[in-house]
């Protein structure tokens, strides 16, 4: 069926690629907009997925610009076991409480033939063995023999990894029961130089978001009670998506000494006395896919930023009918190939061919639905006046027009730049819209709650109010409200009174609802 004849609830023709549309069905328009760019699916195993090679070549630009990012701040990439022993977990006791009710747990190592037909596990292992849900407990074992002189410090490791927590409620890249990263894990001397070290890789995480997913971030401390299990500060970036809830998108945790201790991570300093390190750990997953996904597409699709878009450009060639094909696919190769000697970025240029036996429309509304940041059509009449059609993907459909082979090539690096620009402007100016300073408490609980907002159709959001430091206070907002704290951001600072309880406030935090 055609785009165009989709039907919406009420009989009306769509006029939208993709249905339901964000204002009718935001959680079921994401799912649409993953299937329809072709980026991941269900697999057969509760709560997996399989990445497709759309998706997985998004992600590998990710790992590869961050992956530089990691070793221009002096970290080098290292592998560790995937499982890890249940009494290495058990150590710190924090650490386990936070990621027992996740933990997937292998207890036997084979399998016999159980008579009917069937397979049963056999073989007891005589510990069983936790698929990792995170890394400190068994990195940590190991920086314990690798660190004992001051000497062997700092300890600066990144390990691209799978890890597994046993979700209940799964949705494609945000939330699955296994799901791709990158964990830091750092040794260090001192206090200051870990806490040097926590704030730099917070930094890299927002520049990260900011200037390649063109997806602007809040930054700031988490409050006690959302930290990482047994951390002693978590830091976090935060991310509004077009439905205005949270999405946490990076963390960064000071350890202080509290994993060192249960893995008796020591080294012997220059005063030839024994020292505990000092550790931190910080990581970014497939997440990420998601919240690019929710800040930028909107109702016909995926909208790629170009920094990390798998292709940067698609040339559409239009065959004549009933005349050799040959003159415009070879026209378009040529074209293709001098685009791909443009740099743009880190790397140069990346085009896609079309060539595929496809109606014309068809075609254009997968590229449209992938978020290809630029799309060509070229036919015979352009090949002519030696011009493209063009059109970018964070404008209109329709909106396209011609270019001049020529100055196409010259400035294709800077029409990328353009829409990268758009893209990240665009979701500013939504995340102020959408943010709001509120000190009255009947204001702040109408802004969360959609019958009684000024506007139902536009509620919620980030919004920056004081709250009193109790954990009693956060968990009754989040019962009442579904709003969590989702940081203490670094310009909060500001003396005054909870808007919850009118106790003292040491500064504003930001609420929200979240991922």
């Amino acid at each position: 069926m055609n785009q165009k004849q989709n039907k919406q609830s009420g009989g009306k023709a769509a006029k939208t690629a993709i249905t339901p549309t964000r204002a009718e069905d935001y959680p079921q328009w994401y799912q649409q907009v993953v299937r329809a760019a072709d980026m991941a699916e269900p697999s057969d195993v509760r709560g997996c997925m399989v990445i497709k090679p759309w998706g997985y070549a998004l992600w590998e630009n990710v790992q590869r610009v961050l992956d530089g990012m990691f070793k221009a701040t002096g970290h080098r990439n290292a592998y560790f076991p995937l499982f890890i022993p249940k009494s290495y977990l058990e150590k710190e006791a924090e650490h386990v409480e936070g990621f027992a009710k996740e933990c997937a747990v292998v207890t036997h190592h084979r399998l016999e033939d159980d008579g009917q037909g069937g397979l049963k596990p056999a073989g007891e292992l005589e510990e069983p063995l936790v698929v990792r849900p995170t890394s400190e407990m068994i990195i940590g074992a190991t920086y314990a023999k690798w660190v004992q002189s001051y000497r062997d410090l700092p300890i600066l490791i990144n390990q691209w990894a799978n890890v597994v927590r046993w979700e209940m409620r799964t949705r494609l890249f945000l939330r699955t029961a296994e799901f791709l990263w990158q964990e830091g894990h750092t040794v260090h001397a001192t206090e200051a130089e870990a806490r040097e070290e926590t704030a730099k890789m917070h930094e890299v995480y927002a520049r990260f978001a900011e200037d390649y997913m063109a997806m602007p971030v809040i930054k700031g401390a988490k409050p006690e009670h959302e930290r990482f299990p047994g951390a002693v500060e978590t830091y976090s970036i935060e991310a509004m998506m077009q439905d205005r809830k949270a999405l946490q998108a990076g963390t960064s945790h000071f350890l202080g000494q509290n994993f060192a201790r249960a893995q008796d991570i020591e080294y012997l300093g220059e005063d030839n006395q024994r020292h505990h390190a000092w550790t931190t750990s910080w990581g970014v997953s497939t997440r990420l896919i998601g919240g690019l996904i929710m800040t930028h597409s909107d109702d016909d699709g995926l909208v790629l930023p170009p920094l990390l878009a798998p292709a940067h450009v698609v040339i559409l060639p239009i065959l004549p009918k009933g005349k050799p094909a040959e003159p415009v696919l070879s026209w378009c190769e040529q074209l293709a190939e001098e685009l791909r000697g443009v740099r743009f970025g880190d790397r140069n240029v990346e085009v896609e061919l079309d060539t595929r036996d496809l109606r014309g429309g068809e075609k254009t509304w997968q590229w449209v639905k992938r978020g290809v940041p630029i799309r060509l059509e070229v036919g015979e009449r352009d090949i002519a006046e030696d011009s493209v059609f063009m059109a970018r993907r964070d404008l209109g459909v329709k909106d396209k027009h011609a270019v001049k082979r020529s100055e196409f090539v010259a400035t294709v690096g800077v029409i990328l730049q353009e829409i990268q620009d758009a893209l990240l402007g665009r979701a500013k100016a939504f995340r102020e819209e959408n943010s709001r300073v509120i000190d009255d408490l009947e204001a702040f609980k109408a802004f969360f709650t959609p019958e009684n907002a000024e506007n139902p159709e536009i509620h919620g959001g980030f919004v920056k109010a004081h709250w009193d430091g109790t954990t009693e206070t956060a968990e009754r907002v989040q019962k009442e409200l579904g709003v969590t704290i989702r940081c203490l951001p670094e310009d909060g600072e500001e003396p005054g009174s909870c808007i919850i309880t009118g106790r003292p406030s040491a500064g504003r935090v930001v609420w929200a609802k979240a991922y």
